[in-house]
């Protein structure tokens, strides 16, 4: 097993959601999910500093997904197919990741990644603005999986919602935003994200659709779950 370390958060405003000691030792605890091409993913976004959910969250994706036996995941934002390769480990070889990214090198490099690992031919690549590519996606979905621009994620929400079906997920991730959300005033990366986010999750914590909570293990994941009829 490689050695692993917690990501590092960039927090201004000292708010980490999980001790980073509690991390580490959740990390010790993920051994039989290695993968010589799951390492190098990781290796990757530690060199490139890209940004991508962590072996924990992935984990938790594929174990949501396989707890509701989905087979059709949409993803709004997909990088080079690091949450894609835990979606698709969970759907099956008839299951389907219909992922979306602005940059086609990342798609080049996902397939990469993909094939290697048996998982390409389940996955539905498109280059493009991922709200687009979804409006031209016809079908329910079982999960729709969001990390694009924190500025959209109300729009995505409300986009995403009316597309899962009963008893399917919707999850997003960076919903503490390094714990921005909870500190008024805090610094923002970029303007109007935070208040973005924080708008994002009081709308699915109120929707009476849905049952929802948020996982702190990195920057926070939001798990919703449709009601069924």
């Amino acid at each position: 097993m490689p050695i692993l370390q917690p990501p590092v958060v960039d927090n201004p405003d000292g708010l980490i959601p999980v001790n980073p000691m509690i991390e580490h030792y959740m990390y010790t605890l993920t051994e039989q999910f290695d993968h010589p091409i799951l390492d190098e993913m990781e290796a990757f976004a530690r060199v490139r500093n890209f940004p991508i959910v962590g072996r924990l969250v992935g984990i938790s994706l594929e174990i949501l997904a396989k707890m509701i036996g989905a087979h059709r995941v949409f993803e709004f934002g997909s990088g080079y197919g690091y949450s894609a390769y835990w979606f698709g480990k969970a759907v099956g070889p008839d299951g389907q990741i219909v992922c979306t990214d602005s940059n086609p090198v990342n798609q080049e490099r996902a397939e990469q990644y993909l094939a290697a690992v048996g998982i390409w031919e389940r996955v539905k690549f498109c280059t493009g603005y991922a709200q687009d590519i979804f409006a031209q996606t016809d079908g329910m979905f079982d999960i729709c999986y969001n990390d694009a621009d924190k500025g959209g994620y109300p729009d995505i929400w409300r986009m995403a919602k009316e597309r899962i079906r009963p008893g399917g997920l919707y999850i997003a991730d960076n919903v503490l935003w390094r714990g921005r959300v909870a500190v008024d005033g805090s610094a923002d990366i970029k303007p109007g994200w935070t208040e973005a986010i924080r708008e994002h999750n009081q709308l699915i914590c109120k929707d009476p659709e849905f049952d929802a909570f948020i996982n702190p293990t990195r920057d926070g994941v939001i798990v919703a779950r449709r009601k069924m009829a």
